[in-house]
C-alpha cells in the first residue's frame, strides 16, 4: 500500500508541474505582451524557457536534497526520451519535415553541449559552480542565435500566447503566482516519491530519474508533438524538441549548478553516449529528404526499446 501511495503522489506532482508550468507560461507572456514586450522576446525567453520548467523544478530540487542521480538522470533522460520517444511517436503519425537550420546547427550544437556535460562532470565527478555558469553563457549564445533566426525564418519561433485585452491584471499576476507555487510544490511531491520508490523496490535514483521521472517531466512535449501530429501540424515537432535539449542542458543543468555543485556519476558516461547517439540516429534518419518518416519514426522508437532494456538489465530488476 505504501508504494501505491508513493505512486499517487508521484503522479499528483507530475500533473502539479505540468499545470503549473503552463498557468505560469500563459500568465508570465501576456503581461509581458499587456505591457508591450515584443512577441519575439516573450517566445525566446518565457516560452522556450517554460518548456523546461518541469525538469528545472525536479533538478533543482533533487540537488538540493542531496539526490543527485535523479538531477543528471531527469536531464539526460529526459532528453533521450524526447528524441527517441517523442519524436518517433509523433512521426510514426505523421512524417515530420525539418528545417535546414535544425540539420546543419541545432542538431550538432545539442550533440555538443551534451558530450560538454559528460566532460564536466566526468573529470571531477560533479557540475561546479564555474561549468554551471559557462553553461549559462552558452544559452546566452543560443539565445542570440534564435535572435538572428528569427530575423531570417520568420516561422522559426513560434509564438506567444497574445493579451485578451478585456483580461485582467490581476488575473495573470495570479495565474504566474499560482503557477509558480505548483511547480514548487509538485517538484518537492515529485523528488519524495521518486526516492521513496527506488529505496523500495531496491532500484537506483539513476534508474528512476532517466524513466519515470524523465517521462513524467517531457509530458507536456509529448502531448504537445503528437496533437500537433494529429493535427498536420508537425513540422514544428523537431525544432522545438532539440531546442528543448538545448535548454534541458544549459538552463536545467546550468542553474542546478549555480545553486549548488551537481555530483555527476561515472554511470552517466553511457547515457550521455546515448544522448548524443540519439541526435545521430535523428541526422540519419532526416538525410537526405529533410524530413523524418514513419520508418525512421519506427527505428528510433525501437532504439529507445534496446536502450530502456539496457538500463533494465544493468539495474538488476529483470
Amino acid at each position: 500500500m505504501k508504494m501505491v501511495f508513493e505512486f499517487l503522489l508521484l503522479a499528483l506532482g507530475f500533473v502539479l508541474l505540468i499545470k503549473g508550468a503552463d498557468w505560469f507560461v500563459e500568465g508570465a507572456s501576456k503581461i509581458a505582451d499587456k505591457f508591450g514586450i515584443p512577441q519575439i522576446v516573450i517566445g525566446l525567453t518565457i516560452v522556450a524557457m517554460g518548456t523546461s520548467l518541469p525538469e528545472a523544478a525536479v533538478s533543482i530540487s533533487a540537488a538540493l536534497k542531496g539526490n543527485a542521480e535523479i538531477t543528471i538522470g531527469n536531464v539526460v533522460g529526459s532528453n533521450i526520451l524526447n528524441v527517441l520517444i517523442i519524436l518517433g511517436l509523433t512521426s510514426v503519425i505523421r512524417a515530420v519535415a525539418v528545417k535546414k537550420n535544425t540539420i546543419r546547427i541545432e542538431i550538432p550544437f545539442t550533440m555538443a553541449v551534451t558530450a560538454l556535460l559528460a566532460f564536466q562532470g566526468l573529470a571531477d565527478h560533479q557540475i561546479s559552480r564555474v561549468e554551471g555558469a559557462a553553461l549559462w553563457g552558452l544559452m546566452i549564445v543560443y539565445l542570440l542565435y534564435l535572435v538572428w533566426v528569427s530575423k531570417t525564418d520568420k516561422d522559426a519561433i513560434e509564438e506567444a500566447p497574445t493579451a485578451d485585452g478585456k483580461e485582467s491584471l490581476l488575473r495573470m499576476i495570479f495565474m504566474v503566482l499560482a503557477g509558480s507555487g505548483m511547480i514548487v510544490l509538485g517538484s518537492d511531491v515529485s523528488v519524495d516519491a521518486a526516492t521513496a520508490i527506488a529505496t523500495g523496490f531496491g532500484m537506483s535514483e539513476r534508474l528512476i530519474g532517466l524513466t519515470i521521472v524523465a517521462l513524467g517531466t517531457s509530458l507536456p512535449e509529448l502531448v504537445t508533438s503528437c496533437t500537433a501530429a494529429v493535427k498536420g501540424k508537425a513540422d514544428i515537432a523537431v525544432g522545438n524538441i532539440v531546442g528543448s535539449n538545448i535548454f534541458n542542458i544549459l538552463f536545467v543543468v546550468g542553474t542546478a549548478a549555480l545553486i549548488t555543485p551537481v555530483p555527476y556519476s561515472a554511470n552517466f558516461l553511457v547515457d550521455s553516449i546515448v544522448a548524443v547517439a540519439a541526435m545521430v540516429l535523428l541526422l540519419v534518419c532526416v538525410f537526405p529528404k529533410k524530413r523524418l518518416g514513419r520508418a525512421g519514426g519506427g527505428v528510433m522508437l525501437a532504439g529507445y526499446f534496446a536502450y530502456f532494456v539496457y538500463l533494465l538489465q544493468s539495474a538488476a530488476v529483470i
